[in-house]
């Protein structure tokens, strides 16, 4: 059975706007202030899903990745580089910038459950496809990386008005110095 898995960097007040400060927001950059091993890397354990799944991704983050990722050729960023990815857009038509992109047709619950009949779908970032997402309960996991900081405010990684979603903690692991907390429905 595949999945629909959300990863989020996260503050510990559940934030997730802005972890590197490219938005230039008030207290953006929180994620990048506790050193570069807190972000590098495989950081959410997705392993091989980068090889048989695919990305979604909302316009806006879709933006910063591609104006982050397809310069680099380590390892992890080869993977993001290859995996296929979808983005979730009214507005943009133009997908040229980073390999493997093309615009999400049709319905975003439509496609994605197209999707997850095929393959597992990653969600990074892309508050506002989580919010559409989790609305519907169409979120089998959530990989969220908590980082050691206290912001007070910008966009959550649940909706304000979301409904009461029973998920299980199925691990928690130290990552520099965030931890990684997986649930799962």
């Amino acid at each position: 059975m595949h999945r629909v898995i959300v990863i989020a960097f996260s503050t510990l007040d559940g934030f997730i706007q802005d972890p590197d400060g490219r938005g230039h927001t008030p207290n953006g950059g929180w994620a990048f202030r506790h050193g570069p091993e807190a972000v590098a890397g495989d950081k959410f354990s997705l392993g091989t899903l980068f090889d048989t799944g695919v990305m979604l991704l909302g316009r806006t983050t879709w933006e910063l990745f591609a104006g982050i990722w397809p310069g680099r050729t380590d390892d992890f960023s080869s993977s993001m580089n290859r995996i296929p990815k979808l983005v979730a857009s009214r507005t943009r038509t133009d997908f040229g910038a980073w390999q493997n992109s093309s615009r999400l047709n049709g319905d975003l619950l439509d496609a994605v459950a197209r999707q997850k009949a095929e393959r597992d779908v990653i969600v990074a970032g892309s508050a506002s496809v989580v919010h559409a997402l989790a609305a519907e309960d169409r979120v089998d996991e959530y990989r969220v990386l908590v980082f050691p900081s206290v912001v007070g405010g910008g966009t959550r990684l649940f909706a304000s008005d979301a409904a009461l979603t029973q998920v299980r903690l199925t691990s928690a692991e130290k990552r520099g110095a965030a931890a990684m907390l997986r649930y799962e429905r």
